[in-house]
């Protein structure tokens, strides 16, 4: 695929052209500042970007802001958003709006290739793909509402459709079979008033509208 990466970093910048490039994707720009990004988005049309949440020159929201921009113009672009730590109000604000091909990852997640590049996958073909970390601040940053009757099992659950996991790896991650993940999942959207859907990256979108509703 082809891939544009917005990183003032230029140690990690250079890694990841070095690791998306051996894994058989197209860097076809890259950009170190905030206002580079939007221009090189808009030239080069890329299949999925990968941006840093605070680039120069203020080191505040600025590739963040260009995701947002960029999705405006180019609607359905997947974004996977990179962060040095869980910042909960960019991450509301990107999942915001029942958006798809979206990602939130912590930095020390792009060491981890596999997962790194199996997130970049999801995002690419319209899913989600959540830092653990990231889904763990959004679940318990809630109080008084319908996520306290969720069990702990339905809790993990969530946590796990959260990041972008079928029913499959759910199972296998949790040890149980699928039936039992699919009716636990049936309580889950029963429980926070959402329609079960067959799709999984839908339905994981439909749990994080409902996380990031009046946030």
């Amino acid at each position: 695929m082809r891939v544009v990466i917005a990183e003032d970093n230029a140690l990690l910048r250079e890694g990841m052209v070095l690791l998306l490039t051996s894994a058989g994707h197209e860097v076809v720009a890259v950009a170190g500042s905030g206002p580079e990004v939007l221009p090189a988005l808009l030239e080069h049309r890329p299949d999925i970007a990968v941006l840093d949440v605070r680039m120069p020159p203020g080191f505040r929201d600025e590739g963040l802001r260009a995701a947002l921009e960029a999705r405006k113009e180019m609607p359905g672009l997947p974004v996977l958003v990179l962060s040095q730590y869980v910042e909960e109000s960019y991450a509301a604000e990107l999942l915001g709006g029942g958006a798809s091909g979206v990602g939130y990852l912590l930095k020390d997640r792009v060491g981890r290739v596999d997962e790194f590049l199996d997130a970049l996958d999801r995002v690419a073909t319209g899913g989600t793909a959540l830092d653990p970390e990231v889904v763990t601040e959004l679940l318990t940053r809630r109080r008084d509402d319908p996520l306290d009757t969720l069990t702990p099992r339905e809790r993990e659950v969530l946590k796990l459709m959260a990041e972008g996991r079928d029913n499959t790896t759910i199972a296998k991650t949790l040890v149980v079979t699928e039936r039992a993940v699919s009716k636990h999942i049936g309580n889950v959207f029963l429980k926070l008033g959402l329609p079960p859907s067959d799709s999984g990256h839908r339905r994981v979108l439909a749990v994080l509208a409902y996380l990031n509703r009046d946030s």
